[in-house]
């Protein structure tokens, strides 16, 4: 198990078959989500932040060409609104009686003009709880190449795509520390920097279907 200011070592190359395996077997395990943990070295997350988090949701909207897992679609937020000029998955608070799926969904067609009809929605990957007093649960969806975009411009000032094969790569992040006890992971890729919670769940990804991977690997024989 990784501590803070650390991330497991390793790559994971990225298939429709692992993915959605990942999610079916998920369901049929019924254990609920998982918590995921914080990468970054900072004080945890206190129980009673925890207790009051406002629930929020996210989707990671992996796009899919010629059947392969190409990249992923993330945005910048407005300078003027909270968080600004933030590279982030689109989402945001969950109304009442309203599922992290629905949340998804409904913030990425306001968002980045996403039909909901073209997300083939895969399941939740877990809850982050944030310093700031927030519960994602990120929404993993399938969407097509040909999946049309159009950007909020009250919320979104850029829609950009990151390499999914780079995001599974424990390599392409990195730690700054600013002291002995602090420092905080980000991902870079080209002029893009993602940091903050962004950056805590795409290592959760990673980390997520690194040990699925090598779960199934060991159950067929293969652990290495």
């Amino acid at each position: 198990m990784s501590t803070p200011g650390n991330i497991v070592t390793g790559r994971v190359e990225p298939t429709l078959e692992m993915v959605r395996g990942y999610f079916r077997d998920q369901a049929r395990d019924q254990q609920g989500l998982p918590e995921f943990r914080n990468p970054h070295l900072e004080s945890p997350v206190s129980a009673k932040v925890k207790a009051s988090a406002i629930s929020s949701a996210v989707l990671i909207p992996v796009v899919v060409e010629d059947n392969q897992l190409s990249n992923v679609v993330v945005t910048r937020r407005h300078e003027n609104i909270r968080f600004g000029g933030h590279i982030c998955f689109p989402g945001g608070r969950t109304d009442a009686d309203e599922s992290a799926i629905a949340t998804a969904l409904r913030e990425s067609e306001e968002e980045i003009g996403l039909n909901r009809d073209d997300v083939e929605v895969l399941g939740c990957l877990g809850n982050y709880f944030t310093q700031a007093g927030y519960k994602i649960t990120p929404v993993v969806g399938l969407i097509q190449n040909s999946a049309n975009f159009n950007a909020n411009a009250d919320e979104v000032s850029e829609i950009h795509q990151i390499s999914f094969a780079d995001m599974l790569d424990s390599s392409r992040y990195a730690l700054t520390r600013y002291s002995e006890a602090r420092g905080h992971y980000s991902f870079s890729q080209g002029q893009l920097r993602i940091a903050g919670p962004t950056v805590s769940v795409m290592i959760g990804f990673f980390e997520t279907l690194l040990a699925y991977r090598n779960n199934e690997a060991g159950d067929n024989g293969l652990a290495r």
